[in-house]
């Protein structure tokens, strides 16, 4: 039987996963929301869909296995919104299914390290829909629920060399703020890993290894670019949008041992160093092709 993955929100990290699964012969479906969006998106090998204005029924039932990457909204998780419970009859041969959330569900630390074992405790209205997001996922009987709690992504397409380069990044300061990053193609491989070692009702915390106030990430950005480091501007003094400064709301690192003891991952990107590194040089050769 061909292993089919079934993607609710076809964006940044589930184009990825599908990146990794489509050449070993995986069928992989996606929805979008916007008609527009179909033959872009569906230009990778996948089979986009459009929902929740589509019919999905039939790819659905055809599914092994599920990816739940929609975000939450202040009436809940779009997804059960749509469909409850009933997911499981729906979806009838699902053996793992995944759930993407955050790990800002865990709140405000001072800093602290935070494993998967440490109560959630979350701090931003974000977080709080998160986690009840999370708690609505698995309380669906007879599902092969795996969360994923993703720190800040990055990758190609985002990262802080345009911003560098147009004059418009900033070093924000905050003392003792600490944030926790990772790849999307680490993202993509510890999916990869779970779905070869399902472990229904897991949690895993999924970032790299070097937890960093975020001002570092833009200093070494900017000598990559040998440009001077953008000037340093208090955070009380800086002008943010609600969603950025929400993230500065709390701070932790995020211990991330569980993927590699129990999954065997070995991460790519092992902190934003070696990420931004690879991104530059990728940035340079495409733009020799």
């Amino acid at each position: 039987m061909t292993r089919t993955l079934f993607c609710f929100g076809y964006g940044y990290t589930a184009q990825a996963l599908a990146r990794q699964l489509l050449p070993k012969g995986w069928r992989v479906f996606g929805t979008t929301r916007r008609a527009e969006n179909l033959d872009r998106l569906g230009a990778s090998g996948a089979t986009v869909l459009l929902w929740p204005a589509g019919d999905i029924t039939k790819a659905l039932h055809a599914a092994s296995h599920l990816l739940i990457s929609a975000s939450p909204d202040a009436q809940g998780d779009p997804v059960l919104q749509a469909l409850g419970d009933e997911i499981t009859q729906i979806a009838p041969n699902l053996t793992w299914a995944g759930y993407l959330s955050t790990t800002g569900v865990y709140g405000d630390t001072g800093g602290d390290w935070v494993s998967e074992d440490t109560p959630i405790n979350p701090s931003t209205q974000r977080g709080q829909r998160r986690k009840a997001a999370e708690q609505a996922w698995r309380a669906i009987p007879n599902l092969p629920l795996h969360i994923f709690r993703l720190a800040g992504i990055y990758g190609p397409g985002r990262g802080p060399f345009a911003k560098l380069r147009a004059g418009t990044a900033r070093r924000i300061i905050k003392p003792g703020q600490m944030f926790s990053r990772i790849h999307v193609d680490d993202i993509a491989q510890v999916l990869a890993a779970s779905m070869d070692r399902p472990n229904p009702a897991a949690i895993y915390n999924v970032c790299d290894d070097m937890p960093a106030p975020p001002q570092d990430v833009i200093s070494y950005a900017a000598s990559l670019l040998d440009m001077p480091p953008p000037p340093e501007v208090p955070f009380e003094q800086a002008e943010m949008s609600p969603m950025a400064r929400s993230f500065y709301a709390e701070s932790k690192r995020i211990k991330n041992d569980r993927i590699k003891s129990e999954l065997g991952v070995e991460l790519m990107y092992k902190d934003y160093k070696s990420v931004l590194t690879a991104m530059l040089k990728s940035e340079r050769a495409d733009s020799t092709d």
